[in-house]
């Protein structure tokens, strides 16, 4: 049984030990962080930087606490992510969203280089195969996985999990292109987009939202390149007709994410990755989006652990606990309470990344929630 250290995102007294921020600084120090990492050692902070127009993201404030306990045990962190749109504009978004070396307190550095090519074949699994590990990710001895705990179009649920297998995979390789990046997992490379012309409307919504430009529109035709898309499925999530279908497999998805994940760790020696989710601002999308929805849950707390597994099951417990908020998408889709909001809000099969993860060896679904 591993252990998960939480705190709660209430807050009952006027005292900055009671703020959130002092709860994380609480933490980290009873989590031990010299127990993982070393004086001088360089640790990536792993976290998503968003999308512009999407804020919900894990607060600056919140990486500049990790970031000053790494450089009080003499560590050398540094935040990071790999690109989901041009490295140069990524690195405005995080910017926009006030992640920047003033704000954080350590260098802002792209995983997987300004052109997301930067990166190392890794054999993985069953699935996968082969998959491409962003390179520094690849090499950095140690790292914080700092995951904002969320909803997700492909993955129902989305935290640690999915903030390794995503984020810490290349969108394409040089040679073998999406097949080898995170796209192989979107859709295990059998999606093909099929649009229904009679259904669209001509927003061009899919059009704007393509993070690879795989998407025109000639003569109120839809063209589609299929050879540089990557299959996020965000064009399919953004038409509000139904006019455009992009076909995977949930259950392999849902493996293939706990299969990239194991890959993403394997670059690492055993105990040099500590898990930090937050549970806030729970809204149902990705913040890969161009927008955030407001959140269908209370903000309920922070969560530590070393357990991949148990901090990824402690904070769904904590989630289908929670009772959905109103004027919602919760509410929009008549989520009642005690229902699990994230699968009726997207219908996927999510639980089964966490199992497989657990199957895989990454940790157990057993754990002692010690709470501060």
């Amino acid at each position: 049984m591993s252990k998960v250290y939480f705190s709660s995102a209430r807050v009952k007294k006027w005292r900055y030990e009671d703020s959130m921020p002092g709860k994380l600084e609480l933490l980290l120090k009873e989590v031990g962080l010299m127990n993982y990492f070393s004086p001088d050692e360089w640790v990536a902070i792993k976290t998503h930087f968003g999308s512009e127009g999407a804020h919900r993201i894990v607060r600056p404030i919140f990486l500049r606490k990790v970031v000053d306990a790494l450089r009080r045990i003499g560590a050398k962190p540094f935040v990071t992510d790999t690109v989901r749109i041009k490295g140069l504009d990524y690195l405005e978004v995080a910017n926009q969203n006030g992640i920047n070396h003033l704000s954080v307190g350590a260098p802002i550095v792209i995983a997987d280089g300004l052109y997301g090519k930067d990166n190392i074949m890794v054999k993985s699994g069953e699935i996968l195969g082969q998959i491409a590990i962003a390179s520094l990710i690849h090499d950095v001895p140690a790292m914080v996985v700092c995951s904002h705990v969320k909803g997700h179009i492909n993955a129902g649920y989305a935290g640690a999990i999915k903030n390794l297998a995503m984020g810490g995979v290349s969108s394409a390789h040089r040679t073998c292109g999406w097949k080898c990046g995170r796209g192989a997992m979107h859709t295990i490379g059998e999606g093909e987009l099929v649009w229904d012309k009679e259904k669209c409307e001509l927003c061009l919504q899919c059009k704007d939202i393509c993070p690879l430009d795989a998407i025109s529109f000639k003569d109120e035709k839809l063209e589609w390149d299929g050879n540089i898309c990557w299959r996020c499925g965000r064009c399919e999530r953004v038409c509000q007709n139904e006019s455009l279908r992009l076909s995977g497999d949930d259950d392999r998805f849902m493996r293939a994410l706990a299969e990239a994940a194991k890959t993403v760790v394997g670059t690492f020696e055993q105990g040099k990755i500590l898990y930090i989710n937050f549970l806030t601002e729970i809204q149902p999308e990705c913040d890969c989006m161009p927008m955030a929805d407001v959140p269908v849950i209370q903000d309920i707390g922070i969560m530590v652990s070393d357990d991949l597994v148990s901090v990824e099951q402690a904070s769904i417990d904590m989630l289908i606990k929670s009772e959905p908020l109103p004027d919602s998408m919760a509410s929009d889709k008549k989520v009642h309470a005690g229902e699990d909001i994230l699968l009726k809000l997207h219908n996927r099969p999510y639980m089964m990344q966490v199992e497989e993860a657990e199957h895989l060896g990454l940790g157990t679904r057993n754990y002692d929630l010690v709470e501060f």
